[in-house]
């Protein structure tokens, strides 16, 4: 089983730019508090560490 990790959007893509509001579409949050499950590959990652002041991890299952 491969390993996930839930995420949670805690800031707001008003007034950011384009590009961090389509990093955040492309983890599926579109919405304060929302939260998603998804697989813990090195893109994801990635796109976390960019949008890291909107995004917080709430849990690492493994």
């Amino acid at each position: 089983m491969a390993k996930t990790i839930v995420i949670k959007q805690i800031g707001s893509p008003i007034r950011r730019p384009e590009k961090q509001r389509q990093t955040l579409i492309g983890l599926g949050l579109n919405k304060m508090h929302k939260t998603r499950e998804l697989e813990d590959t090195p893109a994801v990652r990635g796109m976390i560490n960019k949008i890291s002041h909107m995004v917080e991890i709430v849990e690492e299952k493994g």
